[in-house]
């Protein structure tokens, strides 16, 4: 069976930016966002703007789409979207660029590495990468290799004025005759016999040196040296767009997606070996970092919901032991060990993994799925001390109750209904918690109706009595004695039984108000998140300078494992229900579940 940390869902979401090199954030807001938004608007699918932030030069909104539409048809909304936003491209100004749409957010980078090294350059670690991203995708069921936080290189020419104008050179011409280098142009081709050879033309730079040696006519005819008048350097971009630090040093990141439908476990021991085998391909003093591990997390998660389902299993057969008897107990303990067992047979037909949501319904289903089975073989067991052939008291018990516990299973089934038939985001999440329990009570009645009478039948037998002794009366237990004393009690006082009932019932509408609104516990991996806000227009390098300063402290605290610092965007998206954000934010890894941060 398939196993995942979260059941999958759709992100009914998309981006749409757009740049305005030069433009301040009222005239991008005026000229850019105000049309998108615009005819965004027109779509009916669209349920709202969820977030648009207009800064210098830059459009970013982010659209919501209405909640019943299903995954099948978002790709034809977001056609329909590309559709809609051409259609009013012609309202932007001759500077916007095009805008971009993104709405890709199915991919999960549940592999998350981080490749960093002291005294290696951004390039350095850029080569180690792309290996890594080839040997990974050929891994089976692996989905996507994503690298994240590379330095775009640049080449700086910078020239002294006075010189130039000295030589009269002029800033034009310099530019034209760089731009008219390393160009990839159809040179043309000539024919040597019966062959026909392409012309590659020479003279593209391969290294700084060769700029510094372009040749560059002044006003008076002579050539100089594009080196002699200016100071050639090849760098990073000083105004790049993110940054991204593991434990306070400069790294890649190495997003690992799986394919849907796997099992996360089986292919996160593939990725391990397959990159056990690449360490000799990576320099020393390079460390790949492990920032989540969700095959790791889906291991754990699934073994702690698997232990609390089997110790709840041995909860409902240790009760029914004590309360049912020995034989009854084995009985019903069996038939409820096949329910599960075909609950999971079923769950892998239909595609529905092992995942927190469908393993807690089984743990809410338990207790229900032994009902109709204490029914049948409870009534049978009377029957039997009776004197009652087997196959008699079987047909009878079943003939009497089926119907109704038919009846009595549908209606636990319907009380799940809501959660199964919404079609909000919610609901789509936690889809499955309905589904598993319509399978599991649908098996629990056609168990009780089936396997539990041959049980019994097989099982139970007729207490011999000595000669001369009274047939045992069934009901004479003390427990049955208290029952019954008790329900004649209630019988007979009616208005006073009512009342209690419905005092009981106020009661508990009332106490609910207090139980904390949390159907599923938090997750319990010990990971929490800080996010940094700086006053708008903050350059990024004093950003990343703060930034850093945070995470510095916060690494000195007893307990933290590691801190992986992101700025100027978030990370990839590592966990299903993560919400990237353009904040600078800090991710904290202690050594056991943080505590509230406040």
């Amino acid at each position: 069976m398939g196993k995942l940390e979260d059941p999958a869902f759709t992100i009914k979401e998309a981006k749409i930016i757009t740049t305005y090199p030069g433009a301040s954030p009222q005239e991008v807001y005026d000229e850019v966002t105000y049309h998108i938004e615009d005819a965004v608007r027109l779509l009916g699918q669209v349920k709202r703007i969820k977030r648009s932030v207009t800064r210098e030069g830059l459009s970013d909104i982010t659209i919501e789409f209405k909640d019943e539409y299903t995954s099948a048809e978002m790709p034809g909304i977001y056609d329909e979207l590309r559709r809609k936003i051409a259609d009013n491209k012609h309202k932007l100004p001759p500077g916007a660029g095009e805008p971009q749409i993104i709405d890709d957010f199915a991919d999960v980078y549940g592999g998350f590495l981080a490749l960093n090294g002291e005294g290696y350059t951004y390039r350095e670690l850029k080569d180690v990468a792309d290996n890594l991203k080839k040997q990974l995708v050929l891994v089976p069921g692996v989905r996507k290799v994503s690298i994240d936080g590379d330095q775009k290189e640049v080449v700086y020419v910078q020239m002294s004025r006075t010189k130039m104008a000295e030589l009269g050179i002029d800033m034009a011409t310099i530019e034209n005759l760089l731009q008219s280098q390393n160009l990839v142009s159809d040179s043309g081709r000539f024919r040597v016999g019966p062959e026909y050879i392409r012309i590659e033309p020479t003279g593209s730079f391969k290294h700084v040196g060769e700029i510094e040696d372009l040749l560059i006519s002044s006003n008076d005819k002579k050539l100089i040296r594009l080196g002699d008048i200016a100071n050639v350097t090849r760098e990073y971009d000083d105004q790049p767009s993110k940054l991204i630090y593991f434990n306070g040093k400069p790294s890649l990141t190495v997003g690992i997606s799986m394919l849907s439908g796997r099992n996360v476990v089986e292919v996160g021991a593939l990725i391990e070996d397959k990159l056990a085998s690449l360490e000799n391909q990576i320099p020393l003093g390079m460390n790949l970092d492990i920032i989540y591990n969700q095959p790791q997390e889906v291991d754990q998660s699934v073994a702690g919901f698997v232990t609390n389902t089997v110790e709840a299993l041995i909860i409902v057969v240790v009760v029914l032991l004590a309360f049912m008897g020995l034989r009854v107990g084995l009985i019903i303990g069996a038939v409820l060990m096949i329910t599960v067992a075909g609950t999971l047979a079923l769950m892998h037909l239909y595609g529905i993994e092992l995942q927190r949501i469908s393993l807690g319904a089984l743990i809410i289903a338990l207790g229900m799925l032994v009902d109709n089975a204490i029914v049948v073989a409870e009534g049978m067991m009377i029957r039997i001390k009776r004197g009652m052939p087997a196959m008699k008291a079987a047909g009878e018990v079943v003939g009497a109750n089926g119907w109704a516990l038919l009846g009595g299973t549908a209606v636990g089934i319907l009380a799940f209904a809501a959660i199964g038939m919404s079609q909000s985001n919610t609901g789509e999440f936690t889809r499955s918690l309905f589904y598993v329990i319509l399978i599991s009570l649908s098996l629990s009645w056609v168990t009780a109706v089936s396997t539990t009478p041959l049980l019994c039948a097989l099982l139970l037998k007729k207490d011999d009595k000595k000669e001369g002794e009274e047939e045992k009366d069934p009901y004479a237990g003390a427990g049955f004695v208290i029952y019954k004393g008790i329900l004649k009690f209630a019988l007979k006082q009616r208005v006073l039984t009512i009342g209690v009932i419905l005092a009981m019932f106020v009661s508990a509408v009332w106490g609910f108000g207090f139980v904390k609104n949390a159907f599923f516990p938090n997750a319990n991996t010990p990971m929490f998140f800080v996010d940094i806000w700086e006053v708008e227009g903050t350059d990024i390098h004093q950003t990343r300078d703060d930034t850093l300063k945070v995470a510095e402290f916060i690494r000195g605290q007893e307990g933290v494992e590691w801190t992986a610092t992101f700025i100027g965007g978030g990370a990839s998206r590592f966990s299903l229900v993560y919400t990237h954000k353009t904040q600078p934010k800090l991710m904290v890894r202690s050594l056991s579940v943080p505590k509230t941060v406040r």
